[in-house]
């Protein structure tokens, strides 16, 4: 059997960049072969098997013939006689066509190692604009590998350009858009993900909500950058130097969406978006299925960053309420996310990257206090359904603002 590590494991050894996983392209076999090998078969449309120790992917080299729209609609043809260069030839882009023999040798047949050492994403075919997946794998690319320094070819710009033009990106499946998102907000440089869907012009059909902000001006006194598109990317560079949580990333970059809708007489001025966003964020979410855990801290972002960057001007009881429903006398963990957003949307304004956020510390402490009150007299009290709660209330309130006037 003759096997080739492939795709991402050979662009990430040459680039001295972590594996994380590793896939082989198999010579010459046949499925009956292959299970007769001990392989277990995984891929439903795919000749795809899973070595039975190391566990690894090993795929029967194949060709592909597009025959439908949309990334679904291919015919594949696997067979013992398709050579490693025709498996090849059917990728995406020059850096994923190259093949590793167990023996070390490179097989590079479209230049991918150049293009590796010139930083830049081409192409391999024009058969590239038969999948419009590949957007978005550029577009995440972008986002792992920009600080590296690459760039999309010019020729390969033009021609995801024309793949949105001709209505390729409307067969993009909400689940594969979600994940290819997911990835990239994990990655170094998430913002670029959606630099590259803007340069693309896939940026106003993938994420309208987002599109919609660019252009619209904010107050230049506390915007440097004035546009709250760019403040919004801004911002998910601010949480990816935050934290690692592709949860608060989300949640920094989808805060302002309520401002690509602020009637255009009222600009610069956005008051109100932090409720007029809601809706958008929930048709986003319910389009492209977003786990729950990122919708609501979004949501929370959104309604309440504007109460976090006023921390230390909020009444005691208006802080008291907020961090109830924020849950945060519960789950100090998710205080702690929804407070490094706030803190990357404070950040993310031109010139402002480095000022100290104070808020952060401050609320945690009124959260603490807020959370350890001693509720063992009230029991005692008998005290009945919402008068608890109420009592509660209060008792929280009075701690918070004994901690307000020690920091004021």
């Amino acid at each position: 059997m003759k096997t080739f590590l492939v795709g991402g494991a050979v662009r990430d050894e040459l680039l001295n960049f972590p594996v994380s996983e590793r896939d082989w392209v198999v010579l010459g076999e046949t499925p009956e072969s292959m299970l007769e090998m001990g392989f277990m078969t995984v891929g439903k449309d795919f000749p795809v098997f899973l070595h039975p120790v190391t566990r690894d992917e090993y795929a029967l080299a194949r060709t592909e013939r597009k025959i439908g729209p949309g990334y679904k609609g291919f015919c594949i043809h696997a067979d013992p006689e398709v050579s490693l260069e025709e498996d090849l030839m059917r990728r995406d882009l020059t850096i994923n066509a190259i093949a590793k023999s167990d023996t070390g040798e490179i097989i590079d047949p479209f230049g991918g190692r150049q293009d590796i050492e010139r930083r830049i994403f081409r192409h391999i075919s024009p058969a590239f604009c038969e999948d419009p997946v590949r957007i978005l794998r550029i577009a995440r690319f972008s986002a792992r590998y920009g600080h590296l320094g690459f760039k999309i070819a010019d020729e390969t710009l033009h021609l995801m350009q024309t793949m949105v033009k001709n209505g390729e990106v409307d067969h993009l499946v909400p689940d594969r858009v979600w994940a290819e998102l997911y990835k990239a907000l994990c990655e170094i440089t998430p913002a670029l993900f959606f630099e590259v869907l803007k340069d693309c012009h896939a940026l106003p059909i993938l994420f309208p909500e987002l599109n919609a902000l660019f252009g619209v001006p904010q107050p230049e006194h506390y915007h440097p950058e004035i546009d709250t598109g760019i403040h919004s990317l801004m911002c998910l560079e601010q949480a990816a130097s935050l934290t690692s949580k592709p949860e608060v990333r989300f949640a920094a970059l989808m805060h302002d969406l309520g401002k690509g809708i602020t009637p255009k007489d009222k600009l610069p001025h956005h008051h109100g978006h932090e409720n007029s966003g809601l809706p958008l964020l929930e048709n986003l979410c319910l389009r492209l299925r977003v786990p729950n855990p990122f919708k609501h801290l979004a949501k929370h972002v959104m309604q309440y960053h504007t109460h976090c960057h006023r921390a230390f001007e909020l009444r005691p009881s208006t802080l008291t309420d907020m961090l109830h429903k924020l849950g945060a006398f519960k789950n100090p963990a998710g205080l702690t996310d929804f407070l490094l957003a706030c803190e990357a949307d404070a950040k993310g304004r031109k010139g402002l990257e480095n000022r100290p956020y104070p808020q952060s510390a401050h609320i945690m402490m009124a959260a603490k206090v807020g959370a350890a009150v001693d509720i063992s007299a009230l029991l005692a009290e008998g005290l009945q359904g919402s008068q608890i709660g109420d009592a509660i209330r209060q008792l929280r309130i009075k701690a918070i603002s004994n901690v307000c006037k020690r920091t004021s």
